[in-house]
């Protein structure tokens, strides 16, 4: 085996088990960077969606004109939009029904947001599992690699008769190198897990919150549209 030390010319000169376990590591890393970013655009745009729904709600607008509003638009809703607009939808249809208690209303409605809210989470989750794998799992899997390498390098000097470091260091520098690699998919995975975990929280109590609020103004307005 040669001696340079390139670490290019390493990776080619590893055994096959060795660069599976690289070719795997690196197709993990690559995947994990697409869903992170992929991950980190969609929930800055959820949270800013959620914002400007906020403003315009809290703003005093007609329920009626925001839902229809909202209704009408062609981009795809998310967010707070998405628990209004099932809410406000359930309402709408439970109203036109004859001899419906203000509190079966406000009860459909609350059903309804709380499967929109449901479904909203776990499309904001979605593919985060696969980070929380590869950050649990490629350190391990480039240990299992590094293990290999130097296994294999020190069965190359059983007919030696007299071994030196230089004979074993390409083989054990090319083993570690699955090491580094397993890191290096698993640190950017765990991080962004964890961060992007925590937004998905935050998110969630927001809709919660709101639709518990919004479950209590549709009440208040089935029992006005009853006394009236």
């Amino acid at each position: 085996m040669s001696t340079d030390m390139n670490v290019w010319s390493l990776i080619l000169e590893a055994t096959l088990v060795v660069q599976l376990v690289m070719a795997l590591l690196l197709a993990a890393s690559v995947v994990s960077w697409m869903i992170i970013f992929a991950k980190r655009t969609m929930l800055r745009r959820v949270d800013k969606r959620s914002k400007e729904f906020e403003d315009k709600f809290w703003s005093g607008a007609d329920l009626g004109q925001l839902y229809d509003r909202i209704a009408s638009e062609k981009k795809v809703n998310e967010g707070l939009e998405t628990i209004f607009e099932a809410g406000f939808r359930e309402f709408t249809r439970l109203r036109e029904e004859k001899r419906v208690s203000p509190d079966t209303l406000a009860e459909g409605a609350q059903r309804a947001m709380r499967v929109a809210l449901t479904r909203e989470v776990d499309r904001m989750e979605h593919r985060l599992d696969f980070l929380a794998t590869v950050g649990s799992t490629s350190p391990y899997v480039g240990l299992f690699g590094t293990v290999w390498g130097i296994m294999h390098a020190f069965f190359a000097l059983a007919g030696v008769q007299q071994a030196t470091i230089a004979m074993v260091a390409p083989g054990i520098a090319e083993a570690l190198i699955a090491t580094a690699m397993g890191l290096v998919a698993a640190i950017p995975a765990v991080i962004a897990y964890n961060r992007f975990s925590n937004q998905v929280y935050r998110l969630e109590v927001r809709m919660d919150n709101f639709k518990e609020e919004f479950a209590g103004i549709l009440h208040r307005q089935a029992r006005r549209l009853q006394e009236g």
